[in-house]
C-alpha cells in the first residue's frame, strides 16, 4: 500500500500537528511538597487558607506574624492530618528564606509585596503575594480534592469566580468514590508493571480498570480480582489483536461530542480522522495517540477506502486500538458499513460510538423542529451524489416529494439544480420551503432560505467550499423567521433582480476552478 495515499493534504496535517497544544498562560505543575519547608509571612484569614492548602500537602510551615488570625491560630492549636506548624511571633525578615522551597505572603501594601518578592527572588525561592498578581511567580488555582486524584483550575488570575465555577461543576461529575480507586491503583501500580510490560497490555489492563473507577467504591477483593485481570492478560501474550472503534465526531463543535467519544479518544494508540473533524474535536484526544489524515471530499484529492481498511487491519493486528473519527454520525454516509464488513471479516473487534449527524445540528441551529406537528410526520436523509459524483439513479422521487416528509440532502450543492427539477417533476410544489446551509456547528456558519425552485441560486450564493446542507419541507418556512438560536451569520436573502442574475450565471464555475486547480497540480 502507498503510504502517501494516506497523506492526500499534507498542509491540513501540519495544521492538525500545531493544534495538539496551544499556548498556555501558565504550567500546571504538581509539586510534591511533603517535608519541605514553607515560609507563611502573615496571621490573617487569607494566609490561614494558604496554610491550610500546603500542610494538606504535607509541607513543614514556618509562619510569621507578630498576631494570627483566630482561624489560623486555630490550624496551629489543631493541626490536620498532614503537614507541620512552627509560629515565629515576629514580622518576616530576609533571613527567613533560607531552606524554604515555597515562600506566600499577605502583604498589607505594595512596598511590602515589592520587598518580599524581591526577597525571595534573591534566595531563589518561589514566591506568591496573596492577591496581588504583579508580585507572585506563582498562582494557587481551584482544586477539586479526590486524592491522590487531584485537579487544579487556573485562571492564571484573572477571573478566579470563573475558576471556582469550574470546580462546581467538575465536582458533581466526579464521584468522591474517585478517590478510592486512584489510591487503589497507587497501591496496585508496581504489581502490575511487574506482571505487564509497557505497551498494548498494559494499556488494556488500565482501560479495563478506568471502566470501573467512575462507578462505585471498590469493594475488598478488588485488589485480587485486578491482579487476576493483569495475569490473564500477560498469559494471553502479547500478540493479542487490537481492536477498531468507529466515533461519530459530529459535525464540529467539540461541545456537541457524546462522553463516550471522548473516553475513546482519550484511549487510542491511533486515530485515523476524517478531513471534516474539526481542530477543537482532536485536541481532546489522547496526546500520545498518533493522528493520521484519511480524509475523503468531493472533487477533490482523497484516500481510497480500501487503503484506509488495509490501514485499520494491519494497525489493529499490530495489538493498537484504533479510532476511526468521522464527522457526524458514522453510520449515516459514512462507509461505515464497509468498513464494519472488513474487520469483521478480518476477525477485529469493532465497535460503534455515535454522534450528532449534521441534520440535527443544522435543525437546532436554525431552531426548526424536522417533524413540527402539522407540517411532517417523517425525516428522510437523502444522499445528493452516487460514487460518480451524480445523483443516485435509483432516488424514489415521489416519495421524497411527499409533502408530509422533511427532507435533508447530504452533500448535494453541485446537484442542487437537478433535485429542485426532479422533485418539481415528482409533484412537490415549486413555492416548498428550501434551506440551504453551510459550515454547520463550525466558526462561519451560515443559511439561505428560500423556495424550491430557486434551490440552485441558494447553493451559488453559501458556496461549494464547504460541505452544505439542503433542507426541503414545509417545515423550513420557520427558518427565514430571525430567531436569537440562530448562530451569529444573519440568514442570507436574495432579491428577484440577484436571483436572476445567479440563474443566468453558468453553474460551471466552480467545477472549472476544480480542474483548474487539477491541472495546475499536475
Amino acid at each position: 500500500m502507498n503510504t502517501r495515499s494516506l497523506q492526500p493534504n499534507s498542509s491540513r496535517r501540519r495544521d492538525a500537528a500545531r493544534e495538539r497544544m496551544g499556548a498556555l498562560a501558565t504550567l500546571p505543575v504538581f509539586y510534591k511538597l511533603k517535608g519541605k519547608k514553607v515560609l507563611v509571612a502573615g496571621g490573617s484569614d487569607a494566609a490561614a487558607w494558604k496554610a491550610e492548602l500546603l500542610a494538606a500537602a504535607g509541607a513543614e510551615l514556618h509562619v510569621y506574624a507578630e498576631v494570627l488570625d483566630p482561624v489560623f491560630s486555630g490550624l496551629i492549636t489543631a493541626p490536620g492530618v498532614s503537614g507541620t506548624y512552627t509560629w515565629h511571633r515576629r514580622s518576616w525578615s530576609g533571613d527567613c528564606f533560607a531552606g524554604m522551597r515555597i515562600a506566600i505572603c499577605d502583604a498589607e501594601s505594595d512596598g511590602e509585596a515589592q520587598a518580599f518578592f524581591c526577597a525571595a527572588r534573591k534566595a531563589g525561592v518561589a514566591v506568591n503575594v496573596i492577591d496581588k498578581p504583579a508580585w507572585c511567580e506563582f498562582q494557587f488555582g481551584s482544586i477539586v480534592n479526590r486524592s491522590p486524584a487531584v485537579i487544579g483550575i487556573s485562571t492564571d488570575g484573572a477571573a478566579p469566580i470563573l475558576g471556582q465555577a469550574i470546580r462546581r461543576r467538575i465536582e458533581t461529575l466526579i464521584a468522591p468514590s474517585l478517590a478510592g480507586w486512584a489510591a487503589l491503583a497507587q497501591s496496585i501500580r508496581t504489581a502490575v508493571n511487574d506482571r505487564l510490560a509497557p505497551g498494548p497490555d498494559r494499556r488494556a489492563f488500565w482501560e479495563s480498570f478506568v471502566d470501573r473507577a467512575f462507578g462505585t467504591e471498590p469493594a475488598v477483593p478488588a485488589v485480587e480480582e485486578l491482579l487476576d485481570r493483569a495475569d490473564a492478560i500477560r498469559l494471553a501474550g502479547s500478540g493479542q489483536t487490537g481492536r477498531v472503534t468507529l466515533v461519530g465526531a459530529g459535525p464540529g463543535d467539540a461541545e456537541l461530542l457524546t462522553l463516550k467519544a471522548v473516553r475513546a479518544l482519550q484511549a487510542a494508540d491511533v486515530i485515523l480522522f476524517d478531513d471534516l473533524v474539526s481542530g477543537e474535536v482532536l485536541e481532546l484526544a489522547r496526546r500520545e495517540a498518533k493522528r493520521m489524515l484519511v480524509g475523503k471530499r468531493g472533487h477533490r484529492e482523497s484516500c481510497r477506502q480500501e487503503d484506509i481498511n488495509d490501514t485499520m487491519v494491519k494497525l489493529a493486528r499490530a495489538g493498537k486500538h484504533v479510532v476511526r473519527l468521522k464527522g457526524g454520525d458514522p453510520m449515516i454516509f459514512g462507509r461505515a458499513g464497509e468498513e464494519i464488513a472488513r474487520l469483521e471479516a478480518e476477525g477485529i473487534p469493532v465497535t460503534v460510538v455515535p454522534g450528532i449527524t449534521s441534520a440535527l445540528a443544522m435543525a437546532s441551529q436554525l431552531g426548526v423542529s424536522l417533524t413540527h406537528r402539522g407540517h411532517a410526520q417523517s425525516v428522510r436523509f437523502v444522499t445528493g451524489h452516487s460514487r460518480n459524483g451524480e445523483l443516485p439513479s435509483n432516488l424514489d422521487w415521489a416519495g421524497i416529494a411527499d409533502a408530509r416528509t422533511t427532507t435533508v440532502f447530504y452533500m448535494g450543492g453541485r446537484t442542487a439544480g437537478e433535485i429542485s427539477g426532479r422533485l418539481i417533476v415528482g409533484g412537490m410544489p415549486a413555492s416548498t420551503a428550501v434551506v440551504v446551509a453551510g459550515s454547520v456547528a463550525r466558526d462561519g456558519f451560515r443559511h439561505w432560505t428560500g423556495e424550491l425552485r430557486d434551490l440552485d441560486a441558494g447553493v451559488s450564493i453559501i458556496g461549494y467550499d464547504e460541505p452544505v446542507l439542503i433542507g426541503i419541507g414545509a417545515v423550513f418556512s420557520r427558518a427565514a423567521i430571525p430567531d436569537s438560536r440562530t448562530q451569529p451569520e444573519t440568514p442570507v436573502s436574495v432579491g428577484a433582480a440577484e436571483l436572476a442574475s445567479l440563474l443566468l450565471k453558468p453553474r460551471e464555475d466552480a467545477r472549472l476552478a476544480d480542474c483548474e486547480r487539477v491541472a495546475g497540480r499536475s
